[in-house]
């Protein structure tokens, strides 16, 4: 018999008296009677021992918001036959269990489960949580309203959603719910971006489980599972964070999972009478595994994840055998181990007073691989509607919050709802496309009904702004949803309509504004009554058979949208031309207009069907080539990973090249005073338009793919691929996030020799918003931006390659349980997108930068249509609305722009501003701004500005992160910049941005009276 059970033993047979004070004390460390109550955060923390092995016990549970339920039917229970779990079930349980040892603690993650808990209880039951959450036994961790995907949401939507999980948490429960930490456990793969926006969140540290096998498996052996992430080469020490990877997943050691779910694991059992006896062997595995953990870290603490997936619908089981276990552990004389409830930030504090040295990490954690032929990079892609549509969803909320500043409104229902959905939306299984289709669908519902309400909210607010006199029926600004699609009710079925194009950008912007219409003439007329110059386009004969599409237009109305104010709109007066039918024209194909052209650059297409498009610019005459391609999706078995198919999640292909979708094609070419379009098809299921517009420096290729055939029993990934000369050396660049740019290196990572067996999928990264190359011997750059997220990669020389579609027969074996095999209207789906290509040199980077990053910020927050059918004749409309307003009182430096202008709390507004060029990326706008918020929007007087962190829920002068030590004794000292410049000087309100830079701010302002 082991030391450790004859202790056991020898402990259960003191007398009675002694095991029933050990029994109503509870476990070590706990609470006496008189004992002043714990309080929150770090002091809420058990005390650690310097002298044993420290194993921190955090009991939690995964709730994923939608995967293979709905929201719902997660929250109240349903369709349990499809998954055990009940979200409002687990958090009963879990309070109930908490208070009967003061002990005892738990984590919650998710705010759109708690929130949703929290308004469907009585008062006394919140008065029993905000007591458990104040003590520090219920701690929030994360905090944000999901538990967001890192791959391929935009840095946009993830600030808001944690802005918004935080506003909950906060008017909830005050600043003992303030999360310090980052709870990534289960999404595929981590983005540097991400942990740069927990470090300026204010959070300590960050907690994730899913990495590369081969990274882990190095990570562990050389106690580097734990280490300062450098977040951005910009912001340095500001977005710096400890992290930590997690030993067994998010899981419990194997055998000590107590959950009604886990059928395979016994309980503990102490009775000495009873034949299931089993506390030393329990213990003595327990500990086995523990010292075993702690030979790949570097402390004396080890943190153990004890809850899985939906667990704890009854967590009296978790508790009662846990207490067993630090009981038992603590309590046995000469033991070297202290055992005890804990949490991430606990353990974070914990780790933090060893005062030990740290490695770093620059780069991230892309692209993620469970085995030698399971590379989840599938989902870069899967759903591209799902996708766009939740890329549409952020640029209208952002719309409606900034009309809400701008017409003086306060927070209201319909906009919380909004954003509600939107942070459901950035969930690790809702924008990746790794869910059940029935699921798919409900995020669809949620979001479109969610858009509808904005809609609402920001024709009222329109009709706020334009009125200039009181009209019995004032006019309804509709959004047109199906514009991708080319197709608005509003524009096909009126012959006049006013449109008004609202800018919700920081700089005037000009753009192109195309309605569908019908085949008639029309006149367009601006704010001040001037004619402006049109184009009449047909609408591409693929694009009007979309399935599902019920459109009478067979046109586009195309006109050029001059100067919009920054925060605010234009209208346009359009009219049908009286007894002007134009027929569409059949485009042209005579032997002198093979072409289309531009100021810089000049399209055609080859024998191949390959489009060929040639830069004119004197400092880059290149020439270029772009076409379709498949590859073959993998079916196996997935009975061993060397069977693993092409999934939701895992992009196999079956070879390492692909197949042409054609080798030729047809093409009409259409020219007018706005625009020039080739319109190409390559077969039944792949067509596009390529467009170049008058003074315009980029290519627009509008792509329609599918529905992909499958006939053949092929499930099949679509590509397209722009080809160059240009000498890249196996290097490219993708952004993160949508933000700063992360050099990329064929069959390489940073960290580690990587063995790859996968070399297409292992070789693929998250593109949000940009992917480029760069000559390495001329510094002529070729960058692709593009509308919502898609995997991609440069695996040729000179090339660029972007996944567009994904169609699959079989299930990849990671738990949907289905094939992506999307159908719409009862056939495949068919999806639309648009590229923007630009060709660049780096000795000239400055204005092509701009655009670029404009570009790709306006697929975030994109200018937005507003139709209103009329009446009544210009003069009239002219005479009751003003067709033309201005929210800033002038526009921002060219590299700083207003991420977020919101109604807040007490009729304050919560103001983000970000410098948005990185530290020595550009000679012109790399360099520091001032920007006078007193002096910013039009209409308003600012009475006081305050800043908080990132998030909108501390205040700036009050955030104290802990400090941490590189291996290169360099202090990480893990804060916000301190080395701002402010003033308020001679009535301004003058704020300091640095490269990179985000600040938030609350605002406090009224409407200017005038006298």
């Amino acid at each position: 018999m082991s030391r450790l059970v004859s202790a056991v033993r020898a402990h259960l047979l003191l007398p009675v008296l002694v095991v029933v004070v050990i029994v109503v004390g509870g476990s070590l460390g706990a609470r006496l009677p008189n004992d002043p109550l714990p309080t929150c955060g770090y002091d809420s923390c058990p005390k650690s021992d310097l002298k044993k092995l420290n194993i921190h016990l955090v009991p939690h549970t995964h709730d994923d918001v939608g995967w293979l339920k709905t929201v719902d039917q997660y929250y109240f229970g349903g369709r349990m036959n499809i998954q055990v779990a009940g979200v409002q079930y687990i958090i009963d349980s879990v309070v109930d269990a908490l208070q009967h040892d003061p002990t005892r603690k738990f984590i919650y993650v998710e705010t759109a489960y708690l929130w949703k808990w929290w308004v469907h209880q009585s008062e006394e039951r919140k008065e029993i949580m905000k007591k458990l959450v104040n003590e520090g036994r219920l701690e929030i961790i994360g905090g944000a309203w999901s538990m967001n995907d890192e791959a391929v949401t935009h840095y946009h939507s993830i600030i808001d959603q944690f802005t918004w999980g935080f506003r909950r948490l906060n008017d909830t429960f005050g600043s003992c719910a303030r999360p310090k930490i980052g709870w990534q456990i289960d999404p595929f793969g981590h983005s540097r971006e991400q942990a740069s926006i927990f470090a300026q969140l204010g959070f300590d540290g960050m907690f994730f489980a899913r990495l590369d096998y081969q990274d882990k498996s190095k990570r562990l052996q050389t106690k580097t599972g734990e280490f300062i992430w450098k977040g951005s080469p910009s912001l340095g020490n500001a977005a710096n964070l400890f992290t930590s990877v997690l030993y067994n997943f998010y899981s419990a050691p194997a055998g000590f999972c107590f959950d009604i779910l886990c059928q395979d694991t016994e309980p503990i059992v102490d009775d000495l009478d009873s034949p299931e006896y089993n506390i030393a062997s329990k213990v003595d595995k327990f500990l086995k595994y523990a010292k075993l953990q702690a030979t790949s870290y570097k402390t004396n603490n080890i943190i153990l994840t004890m809850g899985e997936d939906f667990n704890y619908l009854y967590a009296g089981m978790w508790y009662t055998n846990m207490d067993k276990l630090i009981r038992y552990i603590n309590e046995i004389n000469g033991t070297n181990f202290n055992a005890f409830y804990s949490t991430p930030s606990c353990y974070t504090k914990a780790v933090n007073e060893a005062n030990l040295t740290w490695s770093s990490k620059t780069d991230d954690f892309f692209p993620y691989a469970s085995d030698p032929h399971s590379f989840w990079t599938g989902y870069f892609t899967s759903r591209p509607t799902l996708k766009f549509f939740e890329r549409m969803g952020n640029s209208f909320l952002q719309i409606v919050k900034q009309l809400l500043v701008l017409t003086n409104q306060p927070d209201l229902d319909e906009l919380e709802l909004f954003r509600e959905a939107m942070g459901i939306m950035q969930h690790h299984d809702a924008i990746t496309g790794t869910e059940k289709q029935h699921v798919a669908a409900d995020y669809a519902r949620i979001l479109h009904y969610n858009m509808k309400n904005g809609e609402k909210l920001a024709s009222k607010a329109l009709r706020k702004l334009s009125l200039k006199k009181d009209i019995v029926e004032p006019a309804t600004f509709h959004s047109c949803l199906l514009l991708n699609i080319s197709s608005c009710e509003h524009t096909t079925h009126n012959t006049t309509f006013v449109v008004t194009l609202y800018n919700p950008t920081s700089q005037p912007l000009t753009t192109y504004v195309r309605l569908p219409v019908q085949d008639h003439f029309y006149q367009v007329l601006d704010h001040s009554g001037k004619e402006i110059v049109t184009q009449i386009v047909p609408i591409p004969t693929a694009v009007l058979n979309i399935p599902g599409r019920s459109s009478e237009a067979k046109a586009e109305l195309l006109f050029q949208a001059v100067a919009t104010p920054a925060l605010g709109y234009q209208s346009f007066y359009v009219s049908q031309k009286p007894n002007e039918l134009k027929k569409v024209e059949n485009g042209t194909t005579t032997p002198d207009e093979q072409t289309i052209d531009g100021e810089f650059y000049k399209v055609s297409i080859d024998s191949e069907g390959k489009v060929v498009v040639k830069s004119l610019k004197k400092d880059n005459e290149k020439v270029f080539k772009q076409s379709f391609h498949y590859y073959e999706g993998m079916q196996g078995n997935n009975r061993v990973y060397i069977n693993r198919s092409s999934g939701a999640y895992i992009f196999r292909p079956k070879y390492n090249y692909t197949k042409n979708v054609s080798e030729t094609s047809t093409y009409k070419i259409y020219k007018g005073a706005i625009v020039e379009e080739i319109h190409q098809v390559l077969s039944s299921w792949i067509s596009q338009v390529i467009r170049i517009y008058k003074g315009k420096d980029y290519v627009e290729f509008d792509w329609l793919v599918g529905p992909i055939p499958i006939e053949d029993n092929i499930g099949k990934e679509i590509i397209t691929k722009y080809s160059s000369n240009l000498n890249n050396n196996a290097e490219f660049l993708t952004d993160s996030n949508g933000r700063e740019m992360l050099k990329r290196k064929l069959n390489y990572r940073p960290t580690w020799n990587i063995t790859l067996q996968e070399k297409v999928s292992g070789n693929y990264y998250p593109i949000t918003t940009k992917i480029s190359i760069q000559d390495a011997n001329t510094n002529e750059t070729f960058s692709v931006l593009i509308d919502r997220a898609q995997g991609g990669s440069s695996l040729n020389n000179g090339e660029i390659e972007l996944m567009l579609h994904r169609r699959l027969l079989s299930d990849d074996a990671f738990g949907v349980s289905e094939p992506l095999n999307e159908f719409a209207f009862g056939e495949g789906l068919v999806v639309r997108g648009q590229h923007y290509v630009v060709n660049g040199n780096l000795q000239n980077a400055d204005e092509t930068l701009l655009q670029e990053k404009e570009l790709a910020f306006q697929s975030a927050v994109s200018p937005w249509v507003f139709i209103t059918p009329v009446s009544q004749s210009f003069e009239k409309w002219n005479e009751c609305y003003k067709m033309r307003s201005e929210g800033l009182v002038k526009s921002l430096p060219r590299n700083v722009r207003i991420l977020t202008l919101e109604p807040w709390k007490d009729g304050e507004v919560l103001l983000r501003l970000e410098h948005f060029f990185e530290k020595n990326e550009s000679k012109q706008y790399s360099v520091s701004v001032d920007i006078d918020i007193k002096e910013l929007f039009r209409g308003f007087v600012v009475h006081s500005v305050r800043e908080t962190t990132l998030g909108g829920n501390q205040w700036i002068e009050d955030l104290q992160r802990l400090k941490w030590q590189l291996e290169s004794n360099e202090v990480i000292k893990a804060e916000v910049s301190s080395e701002k410049s402010e003033s308020t000087i001679n009535d301004k309100i003058i704020k300091h941005f640095k490269p990179m830079e985000i600040r938030t701010f609350v605002v406090k302002l009224s409407l200017e009276t005038t006298t």
